[in-house]
This record gives structure tokens, sequence and C-alpha cells, in this order.
């Protein structure tokens, strides 16, 4: 049965609180609301005000919370209702939950996740459509996923609850309505490692989050022209999966990297650096980079499109990567 990345993600939290009595659900109005955008909903009718329960208007207190029952043996989930506010709670995510396991030598941990809702596309304007997973990623001691399917919004979100450090849990909002089959029972994604979407010879696009189905689009319509582009879904930002980026640059000797966030400073922008350091003789081409332009997510309908990377960006792009078959 197909059900949406929504329903994936409400009913492995439903699912793993069953399992496990030490799993909680807190946030600003999660609990009888059911979340901003009803991810949550249902849960509080199930688990009652003791494990799923709604917070002040503060996401430095929510963190903290998190944080120290985290650190007393619980595995709280909290959510920040958009992955533009975490930024308020990056002192306690910075130098809380990600350095205790260093601090403490192993011997303490934060098992937390931290959801939340990020992307463009909903015409939210430039406080609510913000793409930071690389600010996050910086910060060592914290590991970053993007689910892109509702298979692997389970699955992700069963490792996430279950490691032993705090995991930033990214759910890009124009993919909550996204279908797909879901694995019954217990079933794990493992953390770090990426997805080969589309197999190809010519070209490695690697992708993440809404750029991922854009990315299979564009291969759709360059496969019209005979170029095979393979996709590779990133699904986790920190840790990078580096052999299957690498394996995929060596088979097809060209990457171009593709991801909604502004481009200076980006993921792509590591992703490179792996493939210059580790890859650069296998190159036929310059690494390029399809990304949204340095500025604030505009408001603005019609400047919101155009500013969010489109498919035919990227067929744009790998034409001139393939240089003469274009010509």
């Amino acid at each position: 049965m197909k059900i949406t990345l929504r329903e994936a993600v409400r009913q492995t939290l439903a699912e793993e609180m069953r399992r496990d009595s030490r799993v909680f659900v807190l946030g600003e109005d999660v609990a009888a609301y059911g979340g901003t955008l009803q991810v949550t909903a249902g849960l509080f009718d199930e688990f009652g005000p003791d494990r799923v329960f709604d917070t002040p208007l503060s996401e430095v207190v929510i963190t903290g919370a998190a944080i120290g029952s985290a650190m007393m043996g619980m595995r709280p989930v909290l959510e920040i209702m958009f992955a533009d506010f975490i930024p308020l709670a990056f002192d306690q995510i910075l130098n809380n939950a990600a350095k205790m396991c260093y601090a403490y030598d192993g011997e303490m941990s934060v098992p937390m996740v931290l959801r939340a809702p990020f992307g463009g596309g909903m015409r939210s304007g430039m406080h609510h459509c913000q793409n930071l997973e690389a600010m996050f990623a910086h910060v060592p001691g914290i590991k970053v996923v993007m689910p892109t399917t509702p298979e692997d919004a389970k699955g992700l979100l069963l490792a996430a609850i279950r490691d032993p450090n705090p995991v930033i849990y990214l759910e890009h909002k124009m993919l909550y309505g996204a279908r797909g089959e879901v694995p019954d029972g217990d079933h794990v994604t493992p953390i770090g490692k990426a997805a080969i979407r589309r197999e190809g010879r010519d070209l490695t696009i690697v992708a993440c989050g809404a750029l991922v189905g854009k990315a299979l689009q564009a291969a759709k319509e360059l496969e019209k022209t005979g170029v095979e582009a393979e996709v590779v879904d990133l699904r986790t930002i920190s840790p990078l999966d580096k052999d299957t980026i690498l394996d995929s640059v060596i088979k097809t000797s060209r990457l171009l990297v593709a991801h909604e966030a502004c481009k200076t400073g980006g993921i792509g922008a590591e992703i490179a650096a792996i493939v210059a350091e580790h890859a650069i003789d296998a190159l036929d081409a310059p690494i390029e980079r399809v990304a949204a332009p340095d500025c604030p997510v505009p408001f603005s309908a019609s400047l919101e499109d155009a500013f969010l990377p489109q498919p035919a960006q990227i067929v744009a792009q790998a034409k001139r990567m393939l240089g003469r078959r274009f010509a």
C-alpha cells in the first residue's frame, strides 16, 4: 500500500513509541493540534500528554529540554516548527548536544532527534523556506538526514531515533505529499548511505531533498538525446557517503551537483572538494553545480519559481558539460 511521506513519518513515530517507552514527542502545537503541518496528528490521542506535549514558543527551551532528557536516558523527538528557526537554538545544538560525546569520552550521549520541515515552494517567504543543511553539517557530532521517499522517511527516522547521538531530520515541505510503498516492520535505512535512484554512464547528478525529483526529471529529458545520467540521492548530508559518490563519478567521468540551498558554501562545494581530492583524474569535464542564487528566498510566486533550481537548468548544465555532443 502506498502512503505519503507525511504519513510515513507519523506511522513511524507511533510504531517506535509503542516499541520503546523512552521515546516521546515535544514541540510547538504537536499535541492535540497535530503539528503545524499535521505530521504528529493522532499521536496525542494514542499516547496522551505524558508522551506527546506542547511546549512554550521557544526553540531554546524545546531543544534544551530534549537535550537534558536525552542525557538522562530518554529518546526525545522534538519538532521545530520550521528549520529556519533552528538557529535560535544553535547554542544548545552546537555547544551542548554535539559536544557531550566528545567531552565525556563516549560515556555521555545525547540520543535525540530534531525534526523540522524545510525548503521552498509554498510561497512562505524568506523566514520559512530556507535550506540550511550545510550549516548543520558543519558541526562535528551532529548527523543530518534528508529523506526524499516515504520508504526512506521511515527507515531514516528509525535509524535516527535509535542512534546514540543527536540527529537533525529534515523534511522537505513539498515532499510531504509524495507517495510510495513503505515496508512493514523494522525497516531501518542506514545513516550515511546514499541511494542510486537511476543508473547511467555519461554523467553523475548528485542531489538531495526536492532536487532529487527534479534531477530524475532532467535525466528523463536527457535520455531523449541519448544521454544516460546517473542520479545519486544523498539521503544523508552528514556523514556523506563518499564511496557511492566517488564510484559513480569514476564510472561516468562527470559530476553535476544539484541542491536547493544557496550556492556559496552549500553541500555541493563539499562534494566537489571530495571528488577533486580523490578522483580528479577520472574527470572529463569540470565539476558543475546547480543551486539557488545567493539571496533570501523571495515571497513572490514568480520570483520564487525563478529562485528555485529547476530541471531545465540541470538539463542545460549537463549539455554544456557534455560539450561537442550538443554543439
